[in-house]
């Protein structure tokens, strides 16, 4: 089997300010780790960026990725616009051009594009691997995002 790694929408917005996640930082050190072990077995890593008309609009600062995020030169880049991070992506043709046949997947938000691209990509028949400790979001008003993620690494989408 031939995996890739996806790393969903790790971007400043997310990561800083008003809608910055639940530990994110500590997060991002996690992902960075997986991200060079990916690297290192010659895993693809997948840098997936949400684009819309608000604080993730295409070149502003906000949807740049995180400073943290220790991006390498040789990730690909997938544009997104939706939550499903297959929807009207050149995702699922970049991963079949690569071979691969199964993903390991972290990133933002857990119960958002975390969940929706989990959700797509079972539905398109590849296994799926969540990093438990490597995805995080904000709380909801109902739940905080500590119960979101908690949840979300039980469940395991």
């Amino acid at each position: 089997m031939k995996p890739a790694l996806l790393i969903i929408d790790v971007q400043t917005a997310l990561c800083c300010g008003q809608w910055a996640a639940f530990d994110i930082d500590r997060v991002v050190d996690r992902i960075n780790a997986v991200a060079a072990k990916a690297r290192a077995a010659g895993v693809p890593v997948i840098l997936v960026q949400h684009e819309d008309d608000g604080p993730l609009r295409f070149g502003s600062n906000g949807c740049q990725l995180y400073e943290q995020l220790a991006a390498q030169p040789g990730d690909l880049r997938i544009r997104k616009t939706a939550a499903d991070s297959f929807h009207r992506t050149e995702l699922r043709a970049t991963l079949q051009s690569l071979g691969v046949d199964r993903l390991i997947v972290c990133g933002l938000q857990s119960e958002f594009c975390v969940h929706a691209t989990v959700c797509g990509a079972l539905a398109l028949g590849y296994p799926v691997t969540l990093i438990a400790d490597a995805h995080t979001t904000l709380d909801n008003g109902v739940l905080s995002a500590a119960q979101i993620s908690a949840h979300h690494k039980m469940v395991r989408t």
